[in-house]
């Protein structure tokens, strides 16, 4: 009976004393750096180079259609049509207007898409860590940014930022 109590004794204490496995991760490395947001930045580039160009575009026409109006409002104003000259102002200043409103508006959805998707990104990184840890014996796996710093030190050794990003870039280009 003895010897059953230091055995479970020992084997108590020796899965008490047993060493939890602890990393960390910077996730502003994991996400900045992951191959996923890489390539939503590049395919949002093309959309805001495209953007651009459509803006461009709208106002080279619209500066020509302004330069039409001020002559013809001109030409009323000499002519003492000074009501069909206020007319033409106000519809030239209403069209710009909406032009303004309407860029903005597809400037903002498109803000909005970029920002629903690179808040996907991270909803992965996090999603990977934690199946990360799982598949590698981890008791916890700790999350550092230079915004938020939850690891204020951390042994180098205990850093596995890297092997995480190679692991999910890996699984991204699967």
């Amino acid at each position: 009976m003895n010897k059953m109590l230091y055995i479970l004794a020992f084997t108590l204490f020796f899965t008490s004393c047993q060493k939890q496995k602890i990393g960390f991760v910077d996730n502003c490395i994991l996400v900045n750096e992951s191959q996923q947001k890489k390539d939503i930045e590049a395919k949002f580039q093309l959309k805001k180079d495209a953007f651009k160009i459509k803006t461009d575009s709208i106002g080279k026409i619209f500066q020509k259609e302004v330069l039409a109006d001020q002559a013809n409002a001109q030409k009323l104003y000499k002519q003492n049509r000074i009501d069909k000259a206020e007319v033409i102002i106000t519809n030239l200043q209403q069209k710009q207007q909406k032009l303004q409103q309407e860029l903005q508006i597809e400037q903002q959805l498109l803000t909005k898409e970029f920002q629903n998707e690179i808040d996907s990104v991270i909803t992965t990184v996090k999603t990977f860590v934690k199946s990360y840890g799982e598949n590698n014996g981890y008791t916890y796996i700790l999350g550092t940014s230079d915004a938020t710093s939850t690891v204020m030190y951390g042994v180098e050794a205990n850093n596995i930022t890297k092997p995480v990003l190679e692991a999910l870039n890996s699984a991204y280009s699967k």
